[in-house]
């Protein structure tokens, strides 16, 4: 059976697995339970071996998981950052290698999360890269509001998201949650981090009634982010873009139109993978 056979068309489920953006409250633990995360050295590369990563939950589709979540913070004057891990030098196999990795709400978090299709070679994934703020910037295309707000490559601020509790814009539900398209670290980058951030009340209700750390910790404001790119054949999904997205019961959650991959942007877990080694320069 080919991996495109692999669930027949009379079983149902081979498009879509599951409903998505089932409840307001979000899960922040999985089965796991807490773990290290294992930073082996590779042949050829640095930083790479398995590794546990919070996610937005993957609800259908042939993607072995969810996209990992970049946790965010709204600064004093209003602006929207993606927290990045602190730079550490470990030693592992008898040498000296450099990770980005912190506790940050009861996990570890590492830039690990993000090495996979391709990214792990980008600059601007390195421990020690120089962003300059970190704060999240504009990348108009996808959505209106934006277009008519930013520029490409503008801060983007708090302030335009006064209207999140009721933003739409004829796909699916209004009011489930509003986003925005940016990049990250990529100021002075030739390849661009992309990322898309969503302020929901979904999300503050959960931390306020969940009582979780991870979510406290990870989410600002009702505000949630994560690294747009598939983690199927590494395509770029949408939040609440595509009409045919309803086709699938994802007109109110990530929608990936290469093969029908769907996730939860208010649904958290914990996915175990292997991180690609960073390139050893």
């Amino acid at each position: 059976m080919s991996q495109s056979d692999k669930y027949p068309a009379e079983s149902g489920r081979r498009r879509f697995v599951k409903g998505v953006v089932g409840g307001a409250a979000l899960s922040g633990v999985g089965a796991m339970g807490s773990a290290t995360v294992n930073t082996l050295t590779t042949s050829g590369g640095v930083g790479g071996g398995s590794t546990i990563a919070m996610t937005i939950e993957k609800t259908g589709g042939p993607a072995p998981r969810g996209l990992p979540q970049v946790p965010v913070e709204v600064t004093d004057d209003g602006y929207i950052r993606g927290i990045w891990p602190e730079t550490q030098t470990i030693t592992q196999e008898g040498q000296e290698i450099q990770v980005a990795q912190e506790q940050l709400g009861g996990k570890t978090y590492t830039g690990a999360w993000y090495q996979y299709c391709g990214v792990e070679s980008q600059e601007n994934i390195e421990p020690d890269y120089e962003a300059e703020d970190n704060l999240f910037r504009a990348a108009p295309g996808k959505y209106d509001w934006m277009d008519e707000v930013y520029d490409e490559g503008e801060r983007i601020h708090i302030d335009d998201f006064d209207d999140y509790d009721e933003w739409g814009n004829g796909i699916g539900d209004d009011g489930v949650g509003k986003p925005a398209s940016v990049t990250w670290r990529s100021q002075n980058a030739e390849t661009a981090l992309n990322v898309n951030v969503i302020r929901s009340s979904r999300i503050e209700e959960a931390v306020e009634n969940s009582g979780d750390e991870w979510l406290e910790a990870s989410t600002d404001q009702g505000f949630v982010a994560y690294l747009n790119v598939c983690t199927h054949f590494c395509c770029i999904p949408d939040y609440k873009v595509l009409e045919e997205s309803a086709r699938y019961d994802a007109a109110n959650g990530v929608y990936c139109v290469c093969h029908q991959s769907v996730y939860n942007p208010f649904t958290l877990e914990e996915a175990l993978f292997i991180a690609r080694p960073r390139p050893d320069e």
